[in-house]
């Protein structure tokens, strides 16, 4: 690739090729195809961006160029074309590419608009949640029309990341960003260690990874779930167990699959197979966030907890909504884990519901303990879960 230069399609790194091909006038389209190949890839890498480029259609990217950087801007993809060719045995198999784009333009002439959609998430302390959104690193020119909201910073293993607070409602934000910014900082799915775009891939049950560079979250061999916070350089571990009812914990999973996969946000299901029936853990991780949330469902009425495999002392508020540890921890940092329904707190650090069939839940850590700055402390993380807004990306002219 270092000799050819890289085409970088949303999150996709393909080999760039000598020639693309360009029409002009009131819809300026550019086409470019190319071919991976297992020589240099191994057959794993090639299926997944198969899949990957398939998935790319009708959807909004920045694309660069390392050869041809003046081409470098957001697009839109109109059409994607791939043949698959693999020849018996397995010593070669090969995608050849094509894709149809769309110029919308260049990051000078281009803004991105945030469309901030839905309501407050339904909850028993008649809480109106926070209303926050955080775009790529590097983005510049955050607009909410005359009202301003403020902002913070959070730091990440990707760099500084800002997260804009108190966003006003019915406001759907534009900014501006450098194409080879847009992925900084963004929220990615990798399976067996690939990086994945879309939805429609084998997902592996033992090797996945969920991250945004703030939170990261791995299997376990000795937990349900283990869930990292980036504090002060480096990545601090807290183990999680969930169960599926008052006594059995999920150790394993049947299955991963994607529901939902965009580097703003993603949702990832986890099924687990019960005697009989099921039981599906969706996670939800968004660009900015201090913790993952989380929804747990099963067919049939019984318990179910989500607490820490190792106990810590804790404590809550009057009112519920959240359980935090009572003192810091070696890192500095404290859990937090809470729902926008009414539990019961656990007593090693978690929270249960009996007789029920779903659970929802946010767990992470507050970053700084007791000293953690105003925008990451327990309650704030707590309106935000209950005020997260699905987001979608649109690409407008300025």
């Amino acid at each position: 690739m270092s000799d050819w230069g890289t085409t970088t399609v949303g999150r996709i790194a393909l080999r760039e090729v000598f020639a693309v091909q360009e029409s002009g006038g009131d819809i300026r389209k550019l086409s470019v195809d190319g071919q991976e190949a297992s020589t240099d890839l191994t057959r794993a890498q090639v299926m997944a961006r198969h899949d990957s480029l398939l998935a790319l259609e009708g959807t909004v990217v920045p694309v660069t160029f390392t050869n041809k950087p003046e081409r470098n801007g957001y697009y839109t993809v109109e059409s994607v074309a791939a043949d698959l060719t693999e020849w018996p045995g397995g010593t070669t198999v090969k995608t050849d590419w094509k894709l149809s784009l769309t110029r919308l333009g260049t990051q000078g002439e281009t803004d991105l608009q945030s469309r901030l959609t839905g309501a407050r998430r339904a909850n028993q302390y008649s809480l109106p949640g926070e209303r926050w959104h955080a775009p790529p690193i590097g983005h510049y020119g955050y607009y909410t029309g005359s009202t301003n909201p403020t902002s913070m910073t959070r730091t990440g293993e990707d760099g500084p990341v800002l997260v804009y607070r108190a966003v006003p409602a019915g406001a759907s934000p534009r900014w501006g960003c450098a194409a080879t910014d847009y992925m900084k900082g963004r929220v990615r799915f990798l399976s067996a260690g690939t990086e994945l775009t879309g939805c429609d891939h084998e997902c592996s049950t033992t090797s996945w990874q969920l991250s945004n560079g703030l939170v990261n979250v791995v299997p376990s061999a000795s937990a349900s779930l283990d869930v990292q916070a980036y504090t002060g350089g480096a990545w601090r571990s807290k183990l999680w167990r969930v169960f599926s009812d008052t006594s059995t914990e999920v150790t394993s999973w049947d299955a991963v699959n994607l529901l939902h996969n965009e580097p703003e946000a993603a949702v990832v299901r986890f099924t687990k197979g019960l005697s009989p029936g099921r039981l599906h853990l969706d996670l939800t991780l968004r660009r900015g966030s201090r913790f993952v949330e989380g929804y747990l469902h099963r067919g049939t009425a019984d318990t179910l907890t989500v607490r820490l495999a190792a106990m810590e002392n804790n404590t809550a508020p009057a009112s519920g909504e959240y359980v935090t540890a009572s003192g810091n921890d070696a890192a500095g940092n404290r859990f937090i884990i809470g729902s926008a329904s009414n539990f019961t707190p656990h007593a090693s650090g978690g929270l249960s519901l009996a007789a029920t069939t779903r659970l929802d839940f946010f767990l992470g850590a507050v970053a700084g303990g007791g000293s953690a700055v105003a925008g990451d402390a327990a309650g704030v993380l707590r309106d935000q879960y209950l005020g997260a807004l699905p987001e979608r990306i649109y690409g407008v002219r300025r």
